[in-house]
């Protein structure tokens, strides 16, 4: 039906007299802390106190299955301010640097170009470089109180108490009861792994007052109900087992989203305050759901979803999970779960979960926990961190919520492993999982260009024939054997690399079968094959001395880089005892590579430090 003349003004006029009466654009605040699972009073743990955010969430929508993504601070605030996995972007490995190709911004930009005043108080931890000015304002002092009169804005504040650091610092008078706390079936009962526990526990409890003091501000300046509250915690509990691995234990976070009377509508129907609901969400869908929440269009190129606002997407049917290497160690898993079950896929299982990451071993409870295994003290499930994994884990997370009963073999649970399967395989070819390949080729094959450009050119990165190697090779099966050679000539290293690593990874069963293609990958022009290659000639074969010198050359970083060094001096700590006539050469190493980010310079030293322990 056509409009005449008049009536279109009228309905024009009716249509302007309606938006005076919406709502200005919402403030959105963002309470984050650091290194916790959901242990909250709200969340049903009796051990906690947290008032504070209970009554948050009293007001507002808790989230009972909230992701983090990445089990460790980098990669996972990555993950958030792209609103992308950092396996997509490169930028999967602990405290790496990546460039997003020109264009992609983070997504606090995009508000502020919207009006908003973005701020941030103030850690960043990004494994991304930064581009352009992403932040109003990002420093200790950080507040929406220093925005321009009535400007909306967008505010992070991030509590720093319940960090790994915070929760074994001594001596520490425990406010919680070491004796009452519950202990997960993976950690052994000590007084150390209490004490731990219960600390932690005191920590949230800080961090809880922090968070209550900043609601405090927030209803003090008369914004409480102009403003969405967010509050999320950036990865599990810092205990072993927890952060750094992606299980649902390191994984799994709290989320409390509180939405004032006047912008309930905006929300979405599903939000209820006081409310619990069970939607998968993830920390790459933070970024598009804010932007939603601001009245914006997500970019296209955000992998996330947005799951309030006018933006709003379907939900999910599983969240994703990654884990890169981890400070010194390199590790490549992933995992995915849904309403009820974890599954993690190993591609690297030759690996014992619980590497040295000297950073970890400050931990009480590491040191005693890995004490006990090697005095024999141990039985199942407290023995398995400390031993090689499966290709294949599957866990219920109802019957089993710690998840130490792996149901990965049992035939009852075969389609529920092959669904799995598929959702992971699908997800690493729809979001180009570039981290299939040696951490220094994300940078050597990405000069000139992006990992995430990369990634998405078939001709540069072949990811469908990357990923069936992966697969292949870390499966460990035993007929694999012929396959594995086969891709020891493939024109393409990151090929090459897996059908090494598949020998490697089947050790003394084919070793005999192996040796002369091994030996030939010594000479390879990937020095990634020839690290793998030489640690299984050095672990499998009397051929120690002879691949121990082209180690050490390849752990020079000032010659091959950081990557490379780091590569090499896990081969040589894989070596043992038969790499003690290089204690001299590998004390001689540098330390450094000037061409490398300086947050990955530690790494090298300690390694060195502690190969030269072991070895002395």
């Amino acid at each position: 039906m056509r409009l005449s003349g008049v009536a279109l003004i009228l309905a024009l006029a009716a249509g302007a007299a309606s938006d005076s009466k919406a709502p200005p654009r919402p403030n959105i605040l963002w309470l984050t802390s650091e290194d916790n699972g959901p242990h909250l009073g709200a969340y049903g743990d009796s051990y906690a106190r947290t008032p504070n955010l209970d009554k948050l969430a009293a007001r507002g929508m808790i989230y009972a299955n909230a992701w983090s993504n990445a089990p460790v601070c980098a990669p996972a605030r990555t993950a958030i301010i792209s609103g992308m996995y950092p396996t997509s972007t490169g930028a999967e490995h602990m405290r790496s640097e990546t460039s997003l190709p020109a264009g992609m911004k983070m997504f606090p930009a995009y508000l502020r170009e919207a009006g908003y005043y973005c701020s941030n108080n103030s850690k960043e931890d990004y494994n991304l470089i930064k581009t352009g000015t992403v932040w109003d304002d990002s420093s200790g002092k950080a507040h929406w109180r220093n925005r321009k009169p009535d400007q909306p804005f967008f505010a992070v504040f991030n509590f720093v108490g319940t960090h790994e650091s915070q929760i074994r610092k001594r001596p520490h008078q425990a406010a919680h009861d070491p004796a009452k706390v519950g202990i997960p079936a993976y950690h052994p009962d000590t007084p150390e792994t209490r004490q731990d526990w219960a600390q932690y526990h005191d920590k949230m409890t800080e961090m809880d007052a922090e968070a209550g003091e900043i609601l405090r501000q927030l209803e003090e300046d008369g914004l409480q109900e102009n403003t969405i509250v967010f509050y999320y915690g950036d990865h599990g509990p810092g205990m072993p087992r927890s952060k750094r691995w992606p299980y649902n234990s390191g994984l799994h976070v709290p989320l409390i989203v509180y939405a004032p009377e006047r912008y309930r509508s905006l929300v979405g129907a599903d939000w209820q305050a006081g409310g619990r609901t069970g939607r998968l969400v993830g920390f790459v869908d933070l970024a598009p759901t804010v932007l939603s929440l601001a009245g914006i269009e997500p970019p296209a190129h955000m992998q996330g979803k947005a799951f309030l606002g006018p933006r709003a997407q379907p939900e999910a049917t599983y969240v994703f999970g990654f884990r890169g290497r981890m400070d010194e160690r390199y590790d490549l898993v992933r995992s995915a779960r849904d309403k009820r079950y974890v599954y993690i896929r190993n591609y690297m299982p030759h690996k014992i979960y619980g590497q040295y990451v000297s950073y970890m071993f400050e931990t009480p409870t590491t040191r005693a926990w890995k004490r006990l295994y090697d005095e024999g003290k141990l039985k199942p499930p407290q023995t398995l961190f400390w031993e090689t994994k499966p290709p294949e884990e599957l866990y219920d997370l109802e019957s089993d919520p710690d998840e130490v009963k792996n149901l990965a073999e049992s035939p009852e649970s075969l389609e529920i492993v092959q669904r799995f399967r598929q959702a992971l395989l699908g997800w690493a070819m729809a979001t180009r999982d570039i981290g299939l390949q040696p951490e220094g080729e994300i940078h050597s094959r990405s000069r000139g260009s992006t990992p995430y450009e990369v990634g998405h050119d078939s001709r540069r990165y072949p990811l469908e024939r990357v990923l069936g190697a992966a697969q292949l090779a870390s499966s460990l099966k035993p007929d694999a054997t012929v396959q594995l050679k086969t891709m020891l000539g493939d024109s393409d290293s990151a090929i090459r690399y897996w059908g090494a690593m598949g020998i490697l990874m089947r050790g003394a069963a084919i070793a005999p079968e192996t040796r002369e293609e091994m030996e030939r990958a010594l000479s390879d022009a990937s020095p990634y094959v020839r690290i793998v290659a030489a640690e299984t000639l050095g672990r499998y074969h009397d051929a120690a001395e002879k691949v121990i010198p082209a180690l050490v050359e390849l752990a020079n970083a000032e010659k091959h880089g950081v990557y490379a060094s780091i590569a090499a001096l896990n081969a040589l700590e894989a070596l043992g005892g038969k790499a003690k006539s290089a204690l001299p050469a590998i004390k001689a190493l540098p330390l450094k590579d000037a061409a490398a980010p300086e947050r990955a310079q530690g790494y090298i030293q300690r390694l060195v430090e502690k190969i030269v322990a072991d070895l002395e």
